[in-house]
């Protein structure tokens, strides 16, 4: 029986680019070791379980070149086996602690397995690179892997200076194809945030579609005919696919989303900050902070109450009731919209990656058995890719997208408020100096040419939007403003010694180890 229509899941993989070779005690390396660990290997494993099980699945996923560069980065390599070893010493540890409270020791024991199953996996199977492994499944044909701006740069904001945010798409979909050894079709717009300006380098550097938030569709002119669950094209020949509503709000909603389930396990409590001092000290940031350690014993419960213990079994049970619940949901949405439609609908589902595993411990469980039952248990819809669906279905309503974002109120606000809005004054002003070097220094002797690349990768840099992020939520917003700082300083003072022709090339190998992002960079793609 042929299906009446798809989905379309995609998996936004990202994390600022963070690397302190000068100092181990940056808790924000953490942030990497945490979602290896919590997201990226869990998604791996289950892939490979996929597949030998012999499960028909599809899955897109974007990794963007920051992320890419610290995955493959040596340095951060080694810092991640260490750190599985402490949480490996620690569970140890744990289980010698808990070994009259049996709840409690089945936990500990839980932990320490996984963690040696995680030290074996990345160690010896995936030989410290999840790129590579990530490449595999592409080349296999069950994951399509798709592009993302070079820092994820808020390209609206960007395009003050248009060389910004062209450089921004160019030197990402460069970065990809050095890693994966193709041209990308898709791009994931940072923060989903379009608008009609940026096309023309999309499509100057061969993006085929992009993945919008729900305005960006449902606002398009004209009014698009079957609203989220078909792709339009716009004028100028992008692909546009929209978020689809009922099932996101099933998954992200804090209020009735999945992941709030009083039987999964509880994110904000961590012995990192219940354990005595003494004991804990070890396993936490040398600077001294309690920090998560990824060791969590207890269940959500509920508000406003004593948190009981976590019951794995109990978890995947539920993980399971809500897989069902969201394959009947995509049935009936599919059936009560296929009728009216030419083509099949397609159902586009894009979350962070981090959300499976990282923020919802069994999120990777609930996309293999949410993979296994759409394979097995009906005949309604399959898994697609975007470029799978448009290869089958190229007739597509050409409409104009809408200005969006995914942030909060759709638009630029979370990006551009009174907290962060002072640091756009010098990101465009180091913008136009970066294309005015690019255009007057045409043949540099090789330090000036090794001091405009670098002076490309500290703009980058100083253009990431999870800056301007991590302040309006109120997170590490010292650390956000000092990355600012940094980039746009490191990238003044190169400027200043290229045009006094006075380059200290000491200070110029310090930063280029330091930022060691993008190693191929051209600064004449300001030009």
């Amino acid at each position: 029986m042929k299906e009446k229509g798809y989905l379309n899941l995609v998996l936004h993989a990202h994390l600022p680019y963070v690397r302190h070779p000068e100092a181990d005690t940056y808790i924000e390396e953490r942030w990497l070791f945490e979602a290896i660990s919590e997201t990226y290997l869990p998604l791996l494993i289950n892939y490979e379980k996929l597949v030998n099980e012999g499960v028909d699945f599809r899955v897109t996923m974007n990794i963007t070149a920051p992320l890419i560069t610290m995955l493959t980065d040596k340095l951060l390599q080694q810092r991640y086996l260490r750190y599985l070893l402490e949480r490996i010493r620690l569970a140890g540890k744990e289980i010698k602690r808990t070994k009259h409270d049996k709840p409690l020791n089945d936990l500990a024991k839980m932990y320490f397995y996984q963690f040696k199953e995680f030290y074996k996996v990345y160690k010896r199977k995936y030989n410290c690179n999840l790129v590579e492994a990530f490449k595999h499944f592409q080349d296999i044909g069950v994951l399509e892997i798709i592009a993302c701006p070079a820092t994820h740069g808020f390209l609206p904001l960007l395009n003050v200076v248009p060389s910004a945010a062209r450089a921004q798409i160019a030197v990402g979909v460069e970065m990809y194809k050095k890693h994966f050894g193709r041209q990308p079709r898709g791009m994931w717009l940072s923060e989903c945030a379009y608008v009609p300006e940026v096309e023309p380098y999309l499509r100057e550097f061969g993006i085929k579609y992009v993945l919008l938030e729900t305005h960006g569709i449902t606002y398009a002119n004209p009014k698009p005919l079957h609203g989220t669950v078909a792709p339009i094209i716009s004028p100028n020949g992008l692909v546009a696919f929209g978020r689809d509503m009922e099932s996101s709000k099933q998954v992200w909603s804090s209020i009735c989303g999945y992941p709030g389930d009083p039987n999964y396990r509880e994110f904000y409590k961590d012995i990192g900050y219940e354990a005595d001092w003494d004991y804990i000290k070890p396993y936490i940031s040398k600077s001294g902070h309690r920090v998560d350690t990824g060791i969590k014993y207890h269940k959500i419960t509920g508000k406003n109450c004593n948190k009981e213990y976590y019951n794995d079994s109990n978890a995947k049970a539920v993980a399971e009731m809500q897989a069902d619940h969201f394959v009947a949901s995509r049935i009936a949405q599919i059936n009560s919209v296929a009728p009216n439609m030419k083509n099949p609908p397609v159902i586009t589902c894009p979350y962070d990656a981090e959300l499976y595993g990282h923020w919802w411990y069994e999120g990777p469980y609930w996309l293999y058995v949410l993979f296994k039952k759409i394979h097995y248990n009906q005949d309604t819809f399959k898994l697609i890719t975007p470029s799978e669906y448009l290869e089958k279905y190229p007739d597509i309503q050409e409409c104009a997208p809408a200005i969006s974002t995914w942030g909060a109120h759709g638009y630029n606000e979370v990006w551009l408020n009174p907290g962060n809005d002072y640091m756009y004054r010098h990101l465009n002003n180091i913008a136009e100096r970066m294309h005015y070097l690019a255009t007057i220094y045409q043949d540099p002797h090789p330090l000036q040419k090794r001091a405009l690349n670098q002076c490309a990768r500290e703009l980058l840099l100083a253009q990431s939007s999870d800056w301007p992020f991590i302040i309006t939520s109120n997170t590490m917003v010292d650390y956000a403003h000092k990355r600012v700082r940094d980039h746009v300083g490191r990238f003044n003072a190169l400027a200043d010694m290229i045009d006094k022709n006075e380059i200290d090339e000491p200070y110029l190998e310090d930063i280029e180890y330091k930022d060691l992002i993008f190693p191929d960079i051209d600064y004449k793609i300001y030009i």
